[in-house]
């Protein structure tokens, strides 16, 4: 945890040094990203990381996520040293929770979602979600996201400006609690919301949390954290379809995009996400998005296996919670869960 914190405050000091001396980074804002949200395990990652694949899109990259500075150059950014000293560090963590990467594969070069960027902010979902800590949950509820997302910007800004291209595919269920602070200081952002039976979500998303907590904790009940994220998971629907509902989003800006139709055929739901907003989806990118679905198959490091009744919760009751968002999306119960 001391080792986190002081990377973070260390790149904060970092970034307002080459701010300082370079204030010209400013000048190139970040237009029109794709922002994929949506809650955890609904196949958002992958996602992410097919967008990453098409040349003509520009992903922010764990390293670079981890390691700012000095802001990454084109010339040197599939060979910069920092990637083996990530990929080192995440090496660390897969030997200490060996399952992990079955449910959350990670590398350097792999993309990194934007609750990462936030966390040099210490406003990140990151937090609850890793350590016990309810009561910084209820504050990050309750804090204006301007202020991040206006520091969000500027790391993108730094790390786009010696590394083209600067069309920018995003990540983050995070962004769920704060579409208005995320539109607030991207207001071109074209949104993709995905979704899944939320059940399968909660079974899969506290397994994940209780495997992730015993790397910072000596507690870590699932029970307790299936309880915990059932009214979290449902908090963040209720404050994204609020937003939706208040705003109504233009319907060119926005698209829905189902976990099962994405799994069926991803090349074709990402051709039509690139319709949907105005591209196209070339030859060359499609082609490289076949090859690292081939080249990274989902069980890989072997197959995630979680059940709902883990969780503790009354299947039930928890239909009862979330019948509105599925009524709304149309989203399907799945039979095992």
């Amino acid at each position: 945890m001391r080792e986190d914190l002081l990377r973070l405050l260390g790149n904060r000091l970092q970034m307002a040094a080459v701010f300082a001396a370079h204030p010209e980074i400013a000048a190139h804002r970040v237009e029109r990203p794709l922002v994929v949200v949506g809650l955890p395990r609904t196949g958002s990652s992958i996602l992410h990381e097919l967008l990453a694949q098409d040349p003509e899109n520009r992903a922010p990259m764990t390293w670079e996520v981890k390691h700012p500075c000095p802001p990454p150059e084109l010339a040197t950014f599939h060979s910069d040293p920092r990637i083996a000293a990530v990929d080192a560090e995440l090496a660390q963590m897969d030997a200490l929770l060996p399952e992990f990467k079955q449910m959350h594969p990670q590398a350097a070069e792999l993309p990194q979602e934007c609750l990462n960027l936030t966390s040099h902010d210490f406003a990140s979902i990151f937090w609850s979600v890793s350590h016990r800590v309810p009561s910084y949950q209820a504050w990050l509820d309750g804090a204006d996201p301007a202020g991040v997302y206006a520091s969000h910007h500027r790391q993108l800004q730094l790390l786009q400006w010696r590394c083209p291209p600067y069309r920018w595919v995003l990540k983050s269920s995070s962004h769920l609690w704060s579409l208005g602070g995320l539109l607030g200081e991207y207001p071109d952002a074209c949104i993709v919301q995905t979704h899944r039976d939320p059940l399968k979500v909660l079974a899969s998303f506290t397994s994940l949390v209780t495997t992730l907590r015993r790397l910072y904790s000596e507690r870590a009940d699932a029970r307790e954290i299936g309880e915990e994220q059932a009214v979290f998971l449902a908090a963040g629907l209720g404050r994204a379809a609020a937003f939706r509902d208040g705003v109504g989003l233009p319907p060119d800006q926005v698209l829905d995009l189902h976990f099962a139709d994405f799994i069926r055929d991803p090349i074709g739901q990402i051709a039509g996400i690139y319709r949907h907003f105005g591209r196209t989806l070339s030859a060359e990118a499609a082609q490289r998005m076949r090859c690292f679905l081939a080249a990274n198959p989902g069980d890989q490091h072997g197959v995630h296996r979680y059940r709902f009744a883990d969780t503790g919760l009354d299947a039930a009751a928890e239909r009862r919670r979330f019948r509105a968002y599925q009524e709304r999306f149309e989203i399907a119960s799945e039979a095992e869960i």
